[in-house]
């Protein structure tokens, strides 16, 4: 496969494609919460953190989680997820960049778990619910996010090895 450098294309449509697998798997499956819902984000963001760099996990997860919140009727949710997913995928991804491990993605994923449970704590406390509300809501998010890593972890294995030249995207 050509070098990325002279492809930059690829890299567009990769974050074009992985933005829009994200926007779907937070919309298939909501469920409400108190103040927002439980949805299956984190399983394309793990995915795409597990398998591709930093900047494609960073904008597919905070551009995908921001819009599925526009979409699905909670617009005033997009800020905090742009932010809180953003990181997370950019967090996982920077943590694998070096070795792609099983222990590091372990690491990574509990990184990312608490990137997801303290950010919605704090920023949606800050900014919408107070700070009461959403402490009931960090344990949906520490499992919404925990979910997402352990199948994110699966599925990035299972296209690993259906098509090998997937790891040339990692740079």
């Amino acid at each position: 496969m050509q070098d990325q450098k002279s492809r930059p294309g690829l890299k567009i449509a990769l974050v074009a494609i992985m933005t829009a697998i994200t926007v779907v798997f937070t919309l298939f499956v909501r469920i409400p919460t108190t103040k927002g819902y439980f949805n299956l984000c984190d399983v394309a963001i793990y995915f795409c953190a597990f398998t591709f760099n930093p900047l494609v996990a960073f904008i597919s997860a905070s551009l995908g989680t921001a819009l599925a919140d526009m979409i699905s009727g909670y617009p005033q949710w997009a800020p905090v997820s742009f932010v809180v997913h953003g990181l997370e995928g950019l967090a996982v991804a920077l943590v694998l960049r070096r070795s792609r491990t099983v222990i590091r993605k372990i690491i990574a994923s509990v990184l990312g778990i608490i990137i997801v449970g303290g950010g919605y704590y704090l920023l949606g406390g800050l900014v919408l619910t107070g700070f009461p509300t959403a402490l009931i809501e960090i344990p949906a998010n520490l499992a919404q996010s925990a979910i997402g890593a352990v199948f994110g972890f699966i599925v990035s294995a299972a296209v690993a090895k259906a098509y090998p030249p997937i790891k040339e995207l990692q740079r």
